[in-house]
């Protein structure tokens, strides 16, 4: 299950659902959430569910939902309609930590056995910073539930819980309590070890700006992010992926502690490498298929 570039699609256009499916997203999130209107969600979960049972068979993308929070009394609903074979997985929003992600599996356990499918097929992101409660429950996380997928953080729906007015600098950067909600996703992911993907760029129009953020979330150490627009999948897709440089050194490290697996620290081309730096070129060898 690869998680470089999710794709929100609104659950009611099956127009735009059809169009993402050849972008070239590693998942696509049908959003029953924020992107359909209240008197329309029963249609739209209803027609949600069919396309689910359309696409059971094989594809080179992952079909996830979004399903509504437990606060609004929609998610059983949801549930209920979307358990199905083809799903692969669920982003749950407005968590207040894991108690809420267990609550799910709790849910999804019967749902699935219902459904013929294996336990625990169905994984889940859980946006984990969209409530205040959120923030001081993100170490719950760990040990992490056994379908927990990664970790994303929001930035609006926490702006409206705590009254701001605004949750970027004039210059583009996130204020200070975004910043820390970021940051805090991040180690919240590792200490679960799981991964974390950045939340939406959300102008969809400068790819520019959308690539020079993707690099700074991976240098920062998420595995993806999230997309708003299909325009924007290439861009994180190729900001994310490991130059040639990259894997090369990468292999270079990891053949050199497997020819002398009792050295803690390597000497390569001059430079000192250790454990750490052994961890992370597997893991960049890992992000990439056949490398």
């Amino acid at each position: 299950m690869k998680l470089t570039s999710l794709l929100f699609v609104p659950a009611d256009s099956e127009r735009k659902f059809v169009k993402a499916q050849g972008i070239g997203a590693d998942g696509l999130i049908l959003d029953l959430e924020d992107s359909v209107a209240p008197p329309n969600k029963a249609a739209a979960r209803d027609t949600l569910a069919g396309w689910i049972a359309d696409h059971a068979g094989p594809r080179d993308w992952d079909l996830w939902v979004r399903i509504n929070p437990f606060d609004t009394g929609l998610t059983e609903a949801d549930l209920r309609a979307i358990v199905r074979p083809g799903l692969d997985g669920i982003m749950l929003p407005k968590a207040d930590g894991g108690q809420d992600l267990a609550r799910l599996g709790r849910l999804l356990d019967p749902l699935e056995a219902a459904a013929g499918m294996a336990p625990g097929t169905v994984r889940v992101i859980v946006v984990a910073t969209e409530t205040a409660a959120a923030m001081f429950n993100l170490a719950s996380y760990a040990p992490a539930h056994p379908r927990l997928a990664a970790l994303t953080w929001g930035a609006e729906d926490l702006s409206a819980v705590i009254g701001a007015t605004a949750n970027k600098e004039p210059g583009g950067d996130w204020t200070a309590p975004y910043q820390l909600a970021r940051s805090l996703c991040l180690m919240a992911a590792a200490n679960a070890g799981v991964p974390a993907l950045d939340t939406l760029y959300s102008d969809f129009r400068d790819d520019d700006g959308l690539r020079a953020a993707c690099r700074i979330s991976r240098r920062d150490g998420f595995l993806g992010r999230l997309a708003i627009h299909p325009a924007q999948v290439a861009g994180i897709n190729a900001a994310f992926a490991p130059s040639d440089e990259d894997l090369a050194l990468a292999r270079r490290i990891v053949a050199a502690f497997d020819e002398n697996p009792g050295l803690g620290t390597i000497g390569i081309d001059g430079k000192m490498y250790d454990i750490p730096h052994l961890k992370a070129a597997r893991r960049t060898l890992a992000s990439v298929d056949g490398a």
